[in-house]
């Protein structure tokens, strides 16, 4: 039986950290590399205060996330996420989502520089591989 596209999706969610966040800068996407932890469908992100996107965000709070996608795998799959961002005061989640590959840009999770970014997805588009027609995850 073929798994559910929410199952699909939170899978492809736990195996791939590594996407693009594009966020709005002078009317004109902006993208980076960035990396990504989710709780359900949400996602979460972590950045510097003093970052652009922390001002992008301020500015104007939607995002397209793109995530998946590893050619040299058999991971064919990708998301591309339309959300809104915010920064996400709970202590107790920036502990959560605060990991050791952060501490080339925030060296521990009570930096007070460290800002949590939380994504909450408005559409999700599934792609099973490139080229083949996408299925929405309707939230």
């Amino acid at each position: 039986m073929a798994k559910a596209l929410k199952d699909q999706v939170l899978e492809l969610l736990s195996h791939h950290k590594t996407g693009t966040l594009a966020t709005i800068r002078d009317g004109k996407p902006y993208s980076r590399f960035m990396m990504f932890y989710h709780d359900e469908l949400t996602l979460y992100t972590a950045t510097n205060e003093h970052a652009h996107k922390a001002v992008d965000i301020s500015q104007n709070p939607h995002v397209h996330i793109l995530l998946g996608y590893d050619r040299d795998s058999n991971h064919e799959h990708y998301v591309e996420i339309e959300a809104t961002a915010e920064v996400e005061e709970s202590e107790e989640l920036k502990h959560k989502f605060w990991n050791e590959e952060l501490k080339a840009w925030i060296p521990s999770p009570d930096d007070p520089e460290y800002m949590l970014l939380k994504l909450t997805p408005k559409t999700i588009l599934y792609y099973e591989k490139p080229g083949k027609e996408p299925q929405e995850l309707s939230l």
